[in-house]
């Protein structure tokens, strides 16, 4: 089955990672809260959520784009983006926008924040995962290391508790 969207239609080389910039916070939040992956029983936990122009600044936040990513505007269609945080060693935020999962951008993405936590000099990264993604950060080398109790009333569920080793830690 083919699928029939500009993702698809963009060329894997075409996907630029680049710096997000405070001009990407409506686009980064209008992909957290249209997401598929939080409809239903899930959408609580991103209703309101907003991704401000303060978190890219404070955070190393980074967007896969297609298109021209790299104008001095930002330009480029938004494919997905991931919220490294240093200071606590965690994946933050990841998403993929959805007609833009299943070429390969998740992936791209996370082993852009595996070599940005190198370079950073972290052992581990962090991952509290959406319950429906853990077999995502699964295949991408992240390991079960517990679970994370509800928090009420946003978050009634149970969430999987991941580590991904970096540097010699990944060897």
């Amino acid at each position: 089955m083919s699928r029939d969207t500009g993702a698809a239609r963009t060329s894997r080389d075409a996907v630029e990672i680049r710096r997000a910039m405070a001009g990407d916070a409506k686009r980064l939040t209008r992909m957290v809260r249209t997401s598929r992956a939080y409809e239903g029983h899930y959408a609580s936990m991103v209703a309101g959520y907003q991704v401000g122009p303060d978190y890219i600044e404070a955070h190393r936040v980074f967007v896969a784009v297609a298109g021209d990513g790299g104008a001095a505007d930002g330009g480029g269609r938004v494919l997905g983006f991931y919220g490294l945080l240093l200071d606590r060693a965690e994946l933050d935020l990841m998403f993929v926008a959805d007609d833009a999962q299943g070429y390969g951008i998740g992936r791209r993405l996370i082993a852009h924040m595996l070599e940005e936590a190198r370079r950073a000099g972290l052992t581990g990264v962090r991952v509290v995962s959406h319950p429906p993604s853990e077999g995502f950060y699964r295949s991408v080398g992240a390991v079960r290391t517990g679970t994370v109790p509800p928090n009420p009333p946003v978050v009634p569920w149970e969430r999987p508790e991941l580590s991904f080793p970096v540097g010699d830690e990944a060897r």
